[in-house]
């Protein structure tokens, strides 16, 4: 072709583009450690690119089979077979691409797994053992509550027996003041009736010596009666 045609060049520029764009995301893909999210959406964005490259390719090949001269139609049909082998050159480098990838993600997230399990289990051993630490102050803390509650129950029988033998000895010395009352008040009865039996005696001897006083009067006075 002497004089390239318009159409041709924007043409070639796009399936340039195209395979430039590609290239790149494979190599995004390549590089790309995770999540699996992101992976997902770089393939989409591959799977556009593959799709409009091979639109563009169908064009290149009906300007091809348009041209009039026989030799510029065999020059672009063999620029079609190019583009199209490299576009399955992309398309096989794309398929390992995503294939390691996800063997990476995969292998990282089983060793996320793992660590996060490893993680999870020694905190479970701390856990555990701050639990136990938690579990023998605790039966550290009720021993000492029972020991003072014993302690104090013993406070309190000492305290009941002291208060029984007082209770006791009040009890006992009672018992004495009462002997002692009634003791006192056999003496009172008696001294009363002794009281009563004396003044018996002084009246009797009163009347005694008034009537041998009278006897001796009459003596005296009136012997002739």
């Amino acid at each position: 072709m002497a004089t390239p045609d318009v159409h041709v060049r924007v043409c070639e520029q796009e399936l340039l583009r195209y395979d430039l764009e590609i290239k790149a995301l494979i190599q995004d893909i390549t590089e790309c450690d995770g999540p699996q999210s992101k992976l997902t959406e770089i393939n989409t964005d591959v799977k556009k690119h593959f799709h409009n490259l091979r639109l563009r390719i169908q064009d290149f090949e009906r300007i091809a089979m348009e041209q009039d001269k026989e030799s510029d139609k065999q020059a672009l049909l063999s620029q079609v077979e190019g583009h199209r082998k490299q576009m399955l050159s992309n398309q096989t480098a794309w398929r390992k691409a995503n294939l390691a990838s996800k063997l990476s993600i995969d292998k990282m997230e089983k060793q996320a797994l793992l660590n996060g399990a490893v993680r999870q289990r020694k905190m479970t051993k701390k856990g555990l053992a701050q639990n136990a630490s938690d579990i023998t102050e605790n039966l550290m803390s009720i021993s000492r509550m029972m020991a003072q509650q014993v302690q104090q129950s013993e406070e309190t029988i000492t305290t009941i027996a002291t208060s029984s033998r007082t209770i006791q000895e009040t009890n006992e010395e009672f018992k004495a003041m009462t002997g002692t009352i009634q003791l006192g008040r056999k003496l009172i009865t008696k001294y009363n009736r002794r009281e009563i039996t004396d003044k018996l005696l002084i009246f009797l001897a009163l009347a005694l010596f008034f009537a041998t006083v009278l006897y001796i009067l009459k003596k005296r006075l009136f012997p002739f009666l």
